[in-house]
């Protein structure tokens, strides 16, 4: 089991397949679906369902996995403040599951009722979060562990509003800057302490 936390903590905002994990760890893969199964029942890890409009294709994608606390997940890894600036550190795969556990909270209590997904084509064209309302409005967000933003790093959520067609869609860069930034209709970068900050 901590051999199987580890591992999991170092592919936190990887797709989570368990007959990979199983054969890391030289062990059943049944053993590792239960073992998946209890940490997400003690609310240690999630699993993100993958987006599709085929309703039906969604209980069969590959689900993303997120520690559901990040600083954890850092400890697991043997992490500090120091190594984490490190251009080679895991800090993009923490990032991204600290902004997902955190909306995960945040729609708990909003009053708009929306699920959370990923996004992934085949081609790995990939969007980090997906919010949808019961209207059918979509809000997809990418997660940056930079102070800057460009253009491409809207490619995933381009290709993503050119799939939907008519209906809405509202992309967001989430980054470590300091300043919320458009980047054409319906699209702006939004610092991430923009989660938890709230303007007077």
């Amino acid at each position: 089991m901590k051999n199987l936390i580890r591992l999991l903590a170092a592919r936190s905002g990887n797709l989570l397949t368990p007959a990979a994990l199983a054969g890391d760890l030289g062990i059943a893969r049944g053993t590792a679906e239960n073992y998946i199964a209890l940490l997400e029942q003690v609310f240690l890890i999630k699993r993100l369902p993958a987006w599709t409009r085929n309703l039906s294709a969604r209980a069969t994608r590959t689900p993303k996995l997120y520690f559901v606390d990040s600083g954890i997940a850092a400890d697991q890894l043997g992490q500090t403040d120091s190594s984490l600036r490190r251009f080679d550190s895991p800090l993009g795969g923490l990032l991204e599951g600290f902004v997902v556990s955190e909306i995960a909270r945040q729609l708990s209590w909003s009053r708009t009722r929306a699920e959370l997904f990923h996004y992934r084509t085949k081609d790995q064209v990939e969007v980090d979060a997906i919010l949808e309302d019961r209207r059918g409005r979509v809000v997809a967000v990418e997660v940056k562990s930079a102070s800057t933003v460009r253009s491409d790093d809207f490619r995933g959520i381009n290709h993503l509003a050119s799939r939907i067609g008519d209906d809405p869609v509202a992309g967001v860069v989430l980054y470590t800057g300091q300043q919320t930034l458009p980047f054409g209709p319906k699209k702006v970068a939004v610092p991430i302490s923009a989660l938890w900050e709230v303007d007077e």
